[in-house]
Order: C-alpha cells, then structure tokens, then sequence
C-alpha cells in the first residue's frame, strides 16, 4: 500500500457504532471548484479500524478550519479504483504550551555563625 500525507482544513470527526461495527471519518475542506460548490468543499475520508480511536479523539482537540495533516494509506478498491484510508492527524503549526514551567525555587544561601 502507498502512504501519503495532505494538508487541509479540518472540519470534524464522526463515529457511527452499530452492530458490533464501529466506522470513523474525519471530514475536511478543501478548494470549490466554482461549478457545484462555493465555500469549501467537504470531503469525507474513512479512517482505518486499527486507529479509528486514536484519529477520533484527535480531532477534539482541533478548531474547525484549523489546518492539520493527514497521513493516510491508500489501499486497493474495487474496479482498479483506490480507497484512501486515514491512519493519523496532527496540526500543521506546532503548538507552543501556553504555561511555562517555573524554576524550582533555589534556597538562600544561609549565613552559618559556626563557620564565621
């Protein structure tokens, strides 16, 4: 299988459980073609069963439009036709922690009237 990674504007995760099946997507925007669509165009893609977990919380720590990278696998379809499958998603710009550990605070040096 060829893997590829994109960068898009995310728009959300969903998941559907039924029948002891669990289906994961995560849906993104991307240019309109100006014929059918105006704004963004959303498009769905599956992500694989082994890391469909993992990918759907991902994506609650996205805001929408925010641009994150997909990688993603594409596995053999039907009729010759590819099937893009996502394995992991991560924002684009790394985030900086807002909170800044402090210095652990050094005791003063105390005077020793022994030692004087």
């Amino acid at each position: 299988m060829a893997r590829s990674t994109m960068e898009v504007a995310f728009l959300g995760t969903q998941k559907t459980e039924m029948e002891d099946a669990k289906y994961v997507k995560v849906f993104y925007g991307d240019e309109p073609d100006g014929k059918t669509e105006h704004g963004l165009s959303i498009i769905g893609m599956a992500v694989a069963d082994d890391q469909a977990d993992e990918v759907f919380a991902a994506g609650a720590h996205f805001q929408p439009l925010e641009l994150v990278r997909i990688t993603f696998e594409v596995d053999r379809g039907g009729q010759n036709k590819g099937k893009n499958l996502a394995l992991h998603i991560e924002p684009v710009k790394a985030r900086t922690t807002a909170a800044v550990s402090p210095q652990p605070n050094k005791p003063a040096p105390s005077a020793d009237p022994a030692k004087s």
